[in-house]
């Protein structure tokens, strides 16, 4: 059945999960961020979310802070890559859900795919949990795992992740009550955002954690070998690092053997 929402999302993943949750229920509107500056010319440019909203024509607010004078039009508040804790003042207006890709307690925090790439992890998956002032520390309703695939960026988990996150969402706003289970503190660790340091490649680091780094930040952030960003890699048949698809400094992106073609 149909319920009345609204979504608090900002960033592409939270666009993803928003656009699939447009399709079975009414969302009746989307708090996001501010517009900000964007690309080479510093133009205000819309967050993803919007994007998507203003193509769905669902209403859209976008208040710098969240306080006593934000209005939620709806009992229910889907939580999904915001960028911005939820004060209790609004918490003790609707019920709030957050979807987070990891399974908590594992990789809470603002970069939960990046730091389960960067750590080699062979499983990952989505928790929908309910919003607390403590960060992603709610009671669970409902987790699904599945497993990462060597050869997986981040691009390709955070579809997986939105494509489970509909189905979990659905099944949790179809109860009239959501059931929801204790988070552990055993085994909590934190997924921290992403800095310029974490984009830089070490060569002298093994060749499986340069390949991990760089699946991390795949498609949406880069990581760095010098001059060059690094979108794709792999351990050689030596064992050695080998970049696969890269962009020279104010270049396009090429195939890495392109690029050292180009510099004979």
């Amino acid at each position: 059945m149909a319920r009345r929402i609204a979504v608090a999302a900002t960033a592409p993943f939270g666009a993803d999960v928003l656009e699939r949750l447009a399709e079975e229920h009414a969302v009746v509107q989307l708090l996001t961020r501010p517009d900000r500056p964007r690309g080479r010319g510093r133009k205000l440019a819309p967050p993803p979310a919007k994007e998507v909203a203003q193509r769905l024509g669902i209403p859209v607010e976008q208040p710098a802070r969240l306080d006593a004078s934000v209005g939620i039009a709806a009992d229910t508040v889907v939580v999904c890559a915001y960028g911005l804790l939820i004060p209790n003042v609004l918490l003790e207006q609707a019920l709030w859900l957050n979807v987070h890709p990891s399974l908590l307690p594992r990789w809470r925090g603002a970069a939960p795919v990046e730091r389960t790439l960067m750590a080699g992890d062979e499983e990952t998956g989505v928790t929908i949990h309910r919003t607390v002032e403590a960060l992603d520390a709610g009671p669970i309703a409902a987790v699904r795992a599945f497993a990462v695939a060597p050869e997986e960026d981040a691009g390709a988990v955070y579809a997986r992740a939105a494509e489970f996150a509909a189905e979990l969402l659905g099944e949790v706003l179809a109860r009239d009550e959501p059931r929801f289970e204790p988070q552990p503190e055993e085994g909590a660790t934190y997924a921290e955002k992403i800095g310029p340091e974490d984009r830089e490649l070490d060569p002298a680091a093994p060749p499986r954690e340069l390949v991990n780094r760089v699946r991390a930040l795949s498609p949406h952030i880069g990581a760095r070998l010098g001059e060059l960003i690094v979108w794709r890699a792999r351990v050689g048949e030596d064992g050695s690092f080998e970049p696969v698809e890269v962009q020279p400094a104010g270049g396009r992106r090429m195939t890495y053997d392109a690029y050292l073609r180009g510099r004979r």
